[in-house]
Formats: structure tokens, C-alpha cells, sequence
């Protein structure tokens, strides 16, 4: 058994953004294609946590997407516990898809408002045939009182239950499969501040007891802090950065990653130093050439502006800028 649970190499996704067929030859112009991800490699560890952070538009949500198999990569290739994923063979996706789920952002949205929640928890345990009979619903009221609600709630409808009790349902009907590795979309940035903290302790509580691995997609820093073995940074579809978690927050290496955590308000009021937030993210259809942060980077020169910069290693994990000595 490998230690590597999920490995990521060279995920490439292209958008056919074009205009309708007839517009092109009424107007002569050629198909466009907007690049969510280009050449993302990462591996993510049997029981850590994992997270994706950049600006809206980064690409977050379509790795995640083509992760658990909602949406094809144009390119490149993902290793699940040491197997492909074939997304041409419904076969192979329906034996790896109960290894592994996803936890979306918005809890009612992703509840089907028409069925009582015991039957929500329960589809995935039907699906797969994992038990039959009396049995389902009893794992059905178990799985509710992990998650922190009652088994009597089995017969209500998500309506019925606020915004964190929703998002409890998710993990509840997550859970219902018995995965490995759950994919967890911005799981707390449509909550109220003042449930964001239980949720993701309950997280963490079920990674302990469950023995999960998490991929976290989030823009919020502090619950990347909170959660995070290791970090990805993304921007403009490229994984800029990776570090361990830690490391990326005491000392990140690229300009990006630094200009995200100067970003953040300094609560503590420590008096740190910290640059204005400069520019915003170019257009992904028509990104510029080299180092797409280069029109916004404070430490770009004529190289940034031609060539596209590789991973160099840096103190903690990797980050791809000019700017950088290798190993530091």
C-alpha cells in the first residue's frame, strides 16, 4: 500500500468559450478557449489535508470537479491509490467513486429539497449496495449522530434545518459511502462566521476518527491555517507554490503567496509590514505571455515577461519564479 492516496500529473482543462458557429463566419473569427488548468501536479497523503487557495477564477473548483470525475480533464492523468481513473469506463468510475466524495459550498443547493433527509443519506448506501433492509436506516440515524444531529431527524426535509445543520447533512450523506478521501469545496464560505468553527472541528473530529483524507478548496486563509498538512497555490490556473502548511504562512516564496497573506487584516494589530494589493487577475482567455503574474508582480523583469518559470525547490516544498534561488 502506497503512501500516496491521490496524485495528480500534468491536469490540463480547456473551455470552448467560442462564439455560435454562424457569428464566426458572419464576423471571420476563430474558436476561443479559456484555460481553467494548465500542467497541475500535486500528490496529496493517505489521512492529511491538502488545500487549494488563490483568487476567484483560479481554477480551484474545476480541479476538484475533475478530481472526483464531474468534469473530464482535456489533458493530463489522475492516480487514485495507485490507479487511474479511466473516465471512458463507467465500470472503473463506479467501483473508485464510492472511495471517494464530495462536500459542495452551498448546503442547500446540494440537497434535494423534494426528499426527507433520511432518504438523502441513505441513496449512496443503496447505490452501492453497502446494506439492505432495516439496516440502511439504522446506519442512516448512526451517521446523523456522528455528524451531530439526531436520528429522529431522518424524516424532515433540508428546509426544516439552518445552514450548519444543512452542511451536517452533506457530511452525513458524504460519509454514507465510506470513502477515503472527500473533496471539500469551499465547505464553510456559505455559512454564518459563527457555525464556520464547528464545522470544520467536526471535520477534523471525523478525519481523526474515520482515518479521512481531505482536499480542501478554499480562499479563506484562516481556515486553510486551521486545516491544511500542506498547501497548493493557485493563480490564473497554474500551481505556483506548494509548501507545507506552516512554512507557507512564516515564509512564503512567491510573490503571490505573499501578496494573498498581505492581504488578510492584521487583527493582532503586530504592526507587519505589507504591500498593496496591486492590479487584478488578467483575462484567462487571453492571458499574458511568460509569468501570467508578471504585470502584477513587484519583483518581475524581462525574463518573467517571455518565459513561463518552472518549480524550483524552496524551504518547506516548491514555487516557480525567476525571482528565486533554487533550495532557497
Amino acid at each position: 500500500m502506497t503512501d500516496v492516496l491521490l496524485k495528480v500529473e500534468g491536469l490540463t482543462r480547456y473551455f470552448d468559450v467560442s462564439k455560435p458557429w454562424l457569428n464566426r463566419v458572419i464576423e471571420r473569427s476563430e474558436k476561443q478557449f479559456l484555460t481553467a488548468t494548465a500542467d497541475v501536479s500535486f500528490e496529496i497523503r493517505r489521512g492529511e489535508t491538502f488545500a487549494l487557495v488563490g483568487e476567484s477564477g483560479s481554477g480551484k473548483s474545476t480541479i476538484a470537479k475533475m478530481i472526483v470525475g464531474l468534469l473530464e480533464p482535456s489533458a493530463g492523468r489522475i492516480d487514485f491509490d495507485g490507479q487511474e481513473m479511466n473516465f471512458h469506463s463507467d465500470a472503473a468510475m463506479r467501483t473508485l467513486r464510492r472511495r471517494f466524495q464530495m462536500i459542495f459550498q452551498d448546503p442547500f443547493a446540494s440537497l434535494n429539497p423534494r426528499w426527507r433527509v433520511g432518504d438523502i443519506i441513505a441513496e449512496p448506501i443503496r447505490t452501492f449496495g453497502l446494506l439492505r433492509g432495516p439496516a440502511v436506516m439504522r446506519e442512516v440515524g448512526r451517521l446523523l449522530d456522528v455528524v451531530g444531529l439526531s436520528a429522529s431527524d431522518v424524516g424532515k426535509f433540508p428546509h426544516e434545518f439552518s445552514g450548519g445543520q444543512r452542511q451536517r447533512i452533506a457530511i452525513a450523506r458524504a460519509l454514507s459511502s465510506r470513502p477515503e478521501f472527500i473533496v471539500c469545496d469551499e465547505p464553510t464560505s456559505a455559512l454564518d462566521v459563527s457555525v464556520q468553527a464547528q464545522i470544520l472541528n467536526l471535520m477534523r473530529d471525523l478525519q481523526d476518527e474515520f482515518g479521512l483524507t481531505y482536499l480542501l478548496i478554499s480562499h479563506d486563509l484562516s481556515v486553510v491555517r486551521h486545516m491544511s498538512n500542506r498547501i497548493g497555490v493557485l493563480y490564473l490556473g497554474r500551481l505556483v507554490e506548494q509548501a507545507d502548511g506552516k512554512k507557507l504562512f512564516t515564509e512564503p516564496q512567491h510573490p503571490y503567496s505573499r501578496m494573498l497573506l498581505d492581504a488578510v487584516p492584521d487583527l493582532e494589530l503586530s504592526g507587519r509590514r505589507r504591500r498593496q494589493v496591486e492590479g487584478e487577475i488578467p483575462n484567462p482567455i487571453n492571458p499574458p505571455p511568460g509569468c501570467a503574474f508578471h504585470p502584477r508582480c513587484p519583483l518581475a523583469f524581462d525574463r518573467c515577461r517571455v518565459e513561463l518559470p518552472q518549480p524550483v525547490p524552496t524551504p518547506g516544498g516548491q514555487a516557480a519564479c525567476f525571482a528565486l534561488k533554487p533550495g532557497g
